[in-house]
């Protein structure tokens, strides 16, 4: 942050000049654009730059609607209005806090999730998959009956399938049982507590002989070196969300070791490691992962079948 100067015999702190000085949304989210780029704020939560995440956190502060903004551009703000995105602006920059938490919500498309420090952030690539046309990965979508989605955290992966496959039952499992309670927020907002069962406990542990014509999972996959370079962000999430052991694949390794277990004949394992793909790949040489495009630069997510493992 800048340290505080003299302009005109006052003392400057932005923030302060913001409410005072700024009179329209077009010029908060200018001057949001122009703080989160000198206050080195790091985007990785839903947002990929200043200007989105300028314009969603404004949007959201002032209660319009995330898809129209051109109308309220030029429309002059309260004095209540401008101190409200003042504080949640000034909350973003000094406290590295993720807008998601700040808002208490995330999207995955056009799915919005109730969002708090209790879990991470969702931002899995497994469900752009799930949005696409499964046939290439040998998933019939017709014939998709029982889904498993491990590590659930907030449950998102779980109502995406959920919506995907509306034959199918769904079950989700958790460790922390704080995430759970936010997990059933969700599973209460999509009415889905008829056909999506949560569970707490440890990977399979909970499951019993249960099996799947598809598991998912977006496990804690950051490996020791990684846990201890992510930026201020990141450290407002649960670290169990993230940390994977010094390589990155502690649950990696079970998740694997004990699927085949709980698929059914031709059943897929849909997994995503973000930057342990390497690591993965070096640590099983013999099975042959799928790596699946998504918008990654490098796809993350990989796919594996039953009888593959």
């Amino acid at each position: 942050m800048e340290t505080s100067t003299r302009i005109e015999g006052t003392t400057a702190d932005p923030f302060a000049a913001a409410v005072l000085q700024l009179s329209t949304l077009r010029d908060f989210i200018r001057f949001a654009v122009t703080r989160f780029e000198k206050g080195d704020v790091f985007f990785g939560h839903g947002s990929a730059s200043a200007w989105d995440e300028a314009v969603y956190l404004c949007q959201r502060t002032l209660g319009l609607p995330l898809d129209l903004l051109e109308p309220f551009l030029d429309a002059r703000l309260l004095d209540t209005e401008r101190q409200a995105l003042v504080d949640i602006l000034r909350r973003r920059i000094d406290e590295r806090i993720p807008a998601a938490y700040l808002t208490g919500e995330a999207w995955l498309g056009e799915l919005r999730f109730r969002i708090d420090p209790r879990v991470i952030v969702p931002r899995s690539y497994i469900a752009e998959v799930l949005r696409e046309d499964l046939e290439p990965l040998g998933i019939d979508s017709t014939r998709v009956r029982r889904v498993l989605d491990l590590c659930t955290g907030s449950a998102c992966l779980a109502i995406v399938a959920a919506l995907r496959f509306p034959e199918a039952e769904v079950d989700a499992v958790e460790l922390s049982p704080d995430a759970l309670a936010v997990a059933r927020m969700n599973v209460d907002d999509y009415a889905l507590a008829g056909r999506l069962s949560l569970f707490e406990g440890d990977l399979y542990q909970p499951l019993g002989d249960r099996t799947y014509d598809l598991i998912l999972t977006n496990p804690p996959y950051v490996d020791a070196p990684a846990m201890a370079a992510l930026p201020a962000e990141y450290r407002h999430e649960p670290v169990g969300a993230l940390a994977g052991g010094i390589d990155g694949l502690d649950l990696v390794r079970t998740i694997l070791a004990q699927a085949a277990r709980h698929l059914v004949p031709g059943g897929r394992l849909v997994m995503e490691v973000g930057n342990s793909r390497d690591a993965l790949e070096a640590a099983f040489p013999r099975l042959p992962f799928t790596w699946i495009e998504t918008t990654a630069p490098v796809s993350s997510v990989c796919l594996l079948a039953r009888e593959d493992l």
